[in-house]
């Protein structure tokens, strides 16, 4: 009799041991999740045939995860970088806090652009490298063709490349020198960031009509070495969009550019200020960018 006692005795214990130990599982697994789902969410939309963007910014994104408390997602071109039709996955934008743009002349079917726009419309943060000025390239016959102005309507750039704004650049022999534009010394985003370096870009031409009217500029760059008459441009700016969404656009991207420390916390202090979190005061260390130029 005291054998079948103790054996169900044993029997309720251990099933009591088993909801408590699921409970706390359970518990635990939820507080994990929603832990997560307070982390802001960057999704990094990547498609272009010269800068190795699908390269340089998926260390930017591990950066983000590792330290810096964030969700990334990285989205890039299918099948390769030069494949100028199709960048699965953009459903992401759905839950995107911010969305980073790194793209060179797309045509994207319209289920995507879709989703761009979708996003676009919310009226959330938008962050653009370099030739995103010129993310489109659909043929005038084409009804997308509007989106061929993306970089103004999205990043307050020029509409494209060339056309009435002239957006050009000053040769590929030639490279950028990077100041800080002196009344912006105090802003957040420039926490660190050296008062005046070097960086391989080739300048672009988005002066005197861009960015658009009521953007910030924070960087200036001077063209060393041009290959024609230059003027001094902005090479990073802060702004609204056509959207009422909140826009950082540098026409810095380079892969050796994404090598020099101050562009590196430039672009984390970017990312922080758009997502309206506060830039970090300590710099979590220089990341280890060795991407190679395609051409």
């Amino acid at each position: 009799m005291n054998l079948i006692r103790f054996t169900l005795f044993r029997s309720l214990f251990l099933i009591a041991l088993f909801s408590l130990t699921t409970s706390i599982t359970v518990v635990l697994a939820q507080s994990k999740s929603a832990s997560q789902a307070k982390k802001p969410l960057v999704v990094f939309v990547t498609g272009d045939h010269e800068y190795s963007g699908e390269e340089t910014l998926p260390i930017v994104a591990a950066e983000l995860e590792k330290n810096y408390g964030m969700r990334t997602v990285v989205l890039k071109a299918y099948p390769n970088h030069n494949a100028e039709k199709n960048i699965p996955g953009l459903e992401a934008l759905k839950d995107a806090d911010l969305a980073v743009f790194y793209l060179r002349w797309r045509q994207l079917p319209q289920d995507q652009l879709d989703m761009i726009e979708a996003y676009l419309k919310t009226g959330k943060p938008v962050m653009g490298f370099r030739t995103t000025t010129h993310a489109f390239n659909y043929p005038k016959e084409d009804p997308r063709v509007k989106w061929n102005a993306f970089g103004e309507f999205a990043l307050n750039s020029p509409p494209g490349w060339g056309g009435k704004a002239g957006h050009t650049h000053y040769g590929h022999n030639s490279s950028t020198d990077v100041t800080i534009v002196k009344e912006q010394e105090k802003n957040p985003i420039l926490t660190g960031v050296e008062p005046a370096f070097h960086q391989r870009s080739w300048l672009y031409r988005v002066a005197p009509d861009y960015p658009v009217k009521g953007s910030t500029a924070l960087l200036m760059g001077k063209a060393v070495n041009p290959d024609k008459a230059a003027i001094e441009n902005p090479v990073a700016w802060t702004g609204t969009n056509s959207f009422g969404g909140k826009v950082f656009m540098t026409t810095l991207g380079h892969p050796d550019d994404f090598k020099v420390e101050s562009f590196q916390r430039l672009i984390i202090n970017a990312i922080h200020w758009e997502l309206g979190k506060k830039v970090p005061k300590k710099w979590k260390g220089k990341m280890d960018i060795q991407v190679p130029y395609r051409q």
